[in-house]
This record gives C-alpha cells, structure tokens and sequence, in this order.
C-alpha cells in the first residue's frame, strides 16, 4: 500500500495525526527533500528505508514502490503542504495504477493556509471577497491561457500566488493590468509556519521592492487582495442578533 501524505506547511507539528501516524508505521519513505522540513523525518521507525526524491525521476521514484510493495511493505510519499496542490502527484497514481497498486491520500495544511494563519488572515472578508483563487505565475510548467492572472486579478477577490516569487516584477504587472489597484494590499510570506519564517506586507506596487529589500528570493507565497489588511468589510450575519439560523431565532427589532 502507498499513502501519499501531506507534510504540511513546514513546522513539525503541522503535520496531521493521520499523517504522523503513517509515518510511524511506513516500512519506506519518499519526502520530498526540496520542501519537507526534514525534522518530520523524525516520526519514523528505526528500520524505515528513507529517500529524497528532489534527486529522483519519476520511474526512480515508482520503481521504489513497487519493489516494496512486492515485498509487502508499506510505502509513505511525503510530498510538501497538501498533495493536491501542486504536488504533482497524479502521475505517481497512474504509474502505481498500471501496476494494481493500492493507495490513498492523507491531506495536509497548504502554505497559503499556514502563511493565513502566520498573518492572523481571513481571506472571505463579508463585502471584501467571498472567494479565494490559488493560482501561480507561468515558469517551467505552463498556464492555460484561460487562466491568467490578468483574468483572475480582474475578479478582485483574494488570491494567493505560489511558486512566483523569482517573478515579482512581472507578477504585479499582470495584476495591476488585470484590475487590482497599486495600492491593493499584500504580503510575502518567506517559508510559512517553519523557524525562519519571514512575513511581509506591502502593496501590489511594492511587492518587488519589499521582497528585494529583505533577500527574499524563493520559497515565498505572495497574498493579494483587501482582505490582506482586514479593513472595510462586513461582520458576518452568522452571529448577527437579528439574524435566525438552524440553532437560533433572530431577535426582532435588532440590527
């Protein structure tokens, strides 16, 4: 059996129960060693086979669960954040398909979560936005057109950009064409939730220069949107007095 478990966003203990837990018990261990924090290496067992995929291809990496689960043992892909999200792991599940090898995902706490709660963000501000776009600037793997950031800047909503922080200059460009103001807020988060986390805010129109002033140069989530600086919005009707919900009557004459 292969589980492909979510690091989480970088600090040990960000790791869900579930995750630690397959760790603990994993016969084999895939991380990915560019973005794993190598600490919840820690969790595994004295015997466990541990190997870094950042030198890995993808037959190398496959050719490692099949020879375990031959051997009936079990395997733990540790991939950064939560698999879902750029983890590039669905072409892993087709070769292990092709092989009629059983496996499951375990979630984990993506960056532009753990870089939320690093910044004390909510990114569904009532009147502000009501949506959140995960997106990330064109590089070595392309975009659809359809999906640019123009378009996406044009909704306003809050957005948070992964894998882009080499390309700020070109970044707040396309933001600023796609409708954001330059004054729109954001923040960069240098590696979120881990020891040497660095967090800053800025606007769309600073983003470069805050993020050359303090060297940072990879390894950051750039957030944009209102909600950024938790200002003009809405409370929310939830907790409204005047408001009734399944678990509680509006009071009348409240506002």
């Amino acid at each position: 059996m292969v589980y492909f478990v979510g690091a989480g966003t970088g600090a040990v203990d960000l790791i869900t129960v579930r995750g630690m837990r397959l760790l603990q018990r994993a016969d084999l261990i895939i991380y990915a060693g560019s973005l794993v924090n190598p600490e919840l290496l820690s969790y595994a067992g004295e015997a466990c086979e541990i190997y870094n995929s950042a030198t890995m291809t993808l037959e190398e990496v496959t050719s490692l669960m099949r020879r375990a689960e031959g051997d009936g043992k079990t395997t733990v892909r540790l991939h950064t954040g939560d698999p879902s999200v750029y983890g590039a792991v669905r072409e892993q599940m087709d070769e292990l398909e092709k092989w009629g090898i059983s496996y499951e995902s375990c979630p984990g706490v993506s960056a532009c979560f753990g870089a939320a709660a690093s910044l004390n963000l909510e990114y569904t501000l009532p009147g502000i936005s009501q949506s959140l776009i995960i997106t990330r600037m064109e590089g070595k793997t392309k975009v659809p057109a359809r999906e640019s950031i123009e378009g996406f800047a044009a909704h306003k909503a809050s957005m948070a950009v992964y894998l882009s922080a080499g390309m700020l200059k070109e970044l707040a460009k396309r933001l600023l064409a796609g409708g954001y103001e330059k004054d729109t807020p954001a923040a960069l988060v240098y590696k979120a939730t881990w020891p040497e986390e660095k967090a800053f805010l800025c606007t769309v129109e600073t983003l470069y220069d805050t993020a050359k002033e303090n060297g940072i140069g990879r390894t950051a989530l750039v957030l944009v949107g209102e909600a950024v600086a938790h200002r003009h919005y809405q409370k929310s009707k939830l907790y409204d007095p005047a408001f009734s919900t399944a678990f509680r009557k509006g009071k009348e004459g409240r506002t």
